[in-house]
């Protein structure tokens, strides 16, 4: 094995510093945050891009543009690390199902929170 695998090897193996896990904690719970804002901001932009809810179905015209804003929310999360200086290179793929779902679930909350307020208030009306 050459010096370097060697090296990497043993970084792997050693146990990280308090300061370490701190840093790394910080950068899970920015990334967190910004999969939770994202979530919320496609949710209201889906519900007031996508036209008037139908009072009787409570349905959308245009509901594909929530979804492809949802889409958009999850892939412009990596310009967003890059601009919090995150490392989103080491991220592995349960890390990304981690964010996507953490986007749809607060996406879906919000969308749906808008919409239900909407109906309830032009029936009552």
């Amino acid at each position: 094995m050459s010096d370097n695998a060697v090296a990497a090897e043993v970084e792997k193996t050693r146990p990280r510093t308090r300061a370490e896990k701190q840093v790394e904690h910080r950068n899970r719970m920015k990334r967190t945050l910004v999969a939770c804002f994202m979530g919320i901001l496609a949710g209201g932009l889906s519900f007031y891009l996508s036209g008037t809810p139908d009072p009787v179905s409570g349905l959308q015209q245009n509901a594909i543009i929530g979804i492809l804003l949802l889409m958009a929310g999850v892939v412009f999360q990596k310009h967003i690390f890059m601009l919090l200086r995150l490392d989103y290179m080491e991220l592995t793929g349960k890390d990304w199902f981690y964010q996507s779902f953490m986007t749809f679930a607060l996406w879906f909350m919000t969308w749906t929170i808008l919409l239900t307020t909407t109906v309830l208030t032009t029936t009552v009306l």
